[in-house]
């Protein structure tokens, strides 16, 4: 069910050439130890210019909008929360075209799925996602991520975490990143 709703997803992204990544829970499946997940949270590589373009591929899709407002809200939020009719799946489609983002997007792992290539954000990137969420949920991903990938670049994490805490004034990241590897050695 999930496999096919996301590989739909890839098709319609692709045919419209919106730049995306799967990230999230359902990264966290294909990366770290199989877990209950309700949703799909998609990164959007662009801005909230393509709304009208994301608007035809969720309408291709069978995706139904929650906002009553849909302009207004993702342009407050920058947030596009669908729920997929048939199946009741939630499905948040979340624009950024920071540099971190277009980056991680041009790194993504693409996946067979359904007989459809997919883009899925890169361990690392999933591991800087989940850390800079940094719920208790969050935390555990990224240990079962690391335990069963203990090869990601550590430098580029750490380096995208350190421009993270520069832009925020904030200075956990890096902390948390680094014992949270430290817990798993």
């Amino acid at each position: 069910m999930f496999q096919e709703l996301i590989a739909r997803i890839a098709a319609s992204l692709e045919v419209r050439k919106i730049p995306y990544m799967i990230i999230g829970g359902q990264a966290v499946l294909l990366y770290g130890e199989p877990r209950l997940t309700r949703d799909i949270d998609v990164t959007i590589g662009a801005d909230v210019s393509w709304l009208p373009d994301l608007l035809r591929s969720v309408e291709d899709i069978g995706l139904t909008p929650l906002p009553d407002d849909v302009d207004s809200f993702v342009s407050r939020t920058m947030v596009l929360p669908t729920q997929h009719q048939e199946t009741g799946i939630r499905v948040d489609f979340i624009f950024s075209f920071t540099p971190y983002e277009i980056e991680a997007i041009a790194r993504a792992h693409r996946v067979s799925m359904s007989g459809q290539e997919v883009a899925f954000a890169s361990v690392e990137d999933l591991i800087i996602h989940k850390i800079f969420a940094g719920r208790p949920r969050d935390l555990e991903d990224v240990r079962s991520v690391l335990l069963r990938n203990p090869d990601v670049d550590t430098g580029y994490i750490r380096r995208w975490l350190a421009e993270f805490e520069a832009s925020v004034e904030d200075d956990s990241f890096t902390g948390v990143f680094e014992g949270i590897l430290a817990e798993i050695q």
